[in-house]
């Protein structure tokens, strides 16, 4: 099986992927619905037996392409854009592949290919496995999202869904919560109020259509049946009435304040910072209405684990001329410096910056995200010995990798011969002592590629996605420092189709650990 690269921004993908993949890669055997105009037929009554209908109309008719996949198969990118098979679920057990998901909302891969991996997996659409029943997937996938950071593409996926459930409109209303687009949820919500049982939801919806006083009756209700926590009952008093709310002191920040609260904190006029708070909230930073400062900080954790893309991360560091020192001011004078140096193509003055913003990089985990904007116009120019070394690791930490490594094959640095037997997916000679995990990694070039017995013949069952979600786990643990697990990823990465992906992770790991980079 051979399954492509994708080579594509994840936070490109809620709108123009999508539309994208709609005009381009629609399945051949979609067939487009014909409206046609016909006389309903009479109704026959058979003898001694009901009617078999109430009227003569004509139905209402659900109409979706025959290979459509299923309610929790459904996705953003098609097999044609990820070269994923459409069976990538099917064969697995629902609940197997929940308990997975659940597992890595909170433990995000070790470095950001496989990051990416994961979150392509998401968003891919495929076939939900043949016994499930229900959205429970696809809230598992879109909720991985949200936790991951990827708010507007979780939103985005949600938006595929034709029917939306009671279970559904809670995570969907969270996501357009952080978006600022939950005025179109109310309206639904209002029209079909059994779709939440949340009163703090449906007071919220209640006043985004203007109907005050339905919200101050809804609420009354609630707080007479103590059907709302003492936080929520206090914050929609404040937001129902700005007179008393003028009059109390100020409320104790929540640690967690769910979506709704810290919208509700917010239109009380005490906005709560997102630093603290977990990184889907990092996503309200983005648009700068809580000043640079806390935009720079929302975007740079939002960078380190792939939900913005590079050229969004450069957007918010050179918006303006840092007015302070120290922290993160550094990092963004040293990089508007390099960039000035840069543009203007002088060499030595690109030498001296490029040397001074790595290090601010590498502390901020965003190495990455600096190699994939920088990196090609480095290529090639004539640098300081030292910025000649970061250049070149920069690039191996691109997507050019197999380039840059070519020009490396004899460099007399032996840290850097390393690195280009792996990006040419070649046995290295000798194996650096000074570089984590490189035996490992080098074993998993030693010989045709091979996945380890318990997972070589998952994709012919069916259950490709189950043998990558264990993949990841146990490339996790070989970053650890379980070398066997480490080499077993990367050879069934490879023996999976995804040389590419494994040679970037391999890249990644041993250059991200090596300069103590890795978060």
């Amino acid at each position: 099986m051979q399954i492509k690269p994708v080579l594509l921004s994840l936070t490109c993908l809620a709108g123009p992927v999508l539309a994208q993949d709609q005009a381009q890669s629609q399945p051949l055997s979609a067939i487009d619905w014909l409206a046609v105009q016909r006389n309903a037929p009479p109704v026959v009554v058979l003898p001694d037996q009901n009617p078999v209908a109430q009227s003569a109309a004509v139905p209402d008719v659900d109409v979706q392409p025959l290979d459509a996949p299923g309610l929790g198969g459904v996705g953003l990118l098609s097999s044609a854009v990820t070269g994923l098979p459409p069976s990538l679920w099917q064969g697995s057990s629902e609940a197997d592949l929940i308990a997975a998901l659940e597992r890595l909302q909170t433990r995000r891969p070790a470095i950001p290919a496989l990051t990416q991996l994961l979150h392509i997996l998401m968003l891919a659409e495929a076939d939900p496995p043949a016994s499930a029943k229900g959205d429970a997937l696809l809230r598992a996938r879109a909720t991985l999202l949200y936790q991951h950071g990827l708010v507007p593409q979780a939103e985005a996926l949600m938006e595929q869904m034709g029917t939306m459930t009671p279970a559904l409109f809670d995570l969907a209303f969270d996501l357009a919560l952080l978006t600022g687009s939950d005025e179109a949820l109310c309206g639904v919500l209002n029209d079909t109020p059994s779709l939440s049982t949340d009163l703090p939801t449906r007071i919220w919806c209640a006043t985004r259509s203007g109907d005050f006083p339905h919200a101050m009756t809804i609420y009354q209700t609630g707080v007479a049946l103590n059907q709302m926590s003492t936080l929520d009952a206090e914050l929609l008093l404040r937001f129902l009435d700005p007179e008393y709310s003028e009059t109390v002191a100020p409320l104790q920040p929540p640690v967690r304040p769910t979506p709704l609260q810290f919208r509700l904190f917010e239109a009380i006029g005490e906005a709560l910072p997102t630093t603290p708070l977990p990184l889907p909230f990092a996503v309200v930073e983005l648009s700068g209405d809580s000043g640079w400062r806390a935009q720079l900080q929302a975007a740079e954790r939002l960078a380190r684990v792939g939900a913005i893309d590079g050229n969004q991360l450069l957007g918010v560091y050179t918006a303006q001329d840092p007015a302070a020192s120290g922290g993160i001011w550094d990092r963004v004078e040293a990089l508007q410096r390099f960039e000035a140096a840069l543009a203007k193509v002088e060499p030595d003055a690109i030498s001296t910056t490029l040397e001074q913003v790595w290090p601010q990089m590498r502390a901020a985990g965003l190495l990455v995200s600096f190699a994939n904007l920088f990196a090609p116009q480095l290529q090639g120019l004539a640098l300081s010995d030292r910025a000649q070394t970061i250049a070149r690791t920069a690039g191996l930490l691109t997507d050019a990798y197999e380039d840059v490594a070519r020009d490396l094959t004899n460099s007399p640095d032996a840290g850097l011969r390393f690195l280009a037997a792996l990006a040419q997916g070649q046995t290295p000679a000798s194996i650096p002592v000074d570089m984590p995990h490189a035996a490992a990694l080098a074993a998993a070039w030693d010989g045709a590629p091979q996945a380890p017995s318990g997972l070589a013949g998952l994709p012919t069952q069916n259950r490709l996605g189950e043998a990558l979600l264990t993949v990841l786990q146990s490339f996790e643990s070989g970053a650890a420092g379980n070398d066997a697990d480490l080499t077993d990823a990367l050879r069934a990465l490879r023996a999976f189709g995804l040389e590419d992906t494994a040679r970037r992770a391999a890249l990644q790991l041993a250059i991200l650990d090596k300069e103590g980079a890795r978060r």
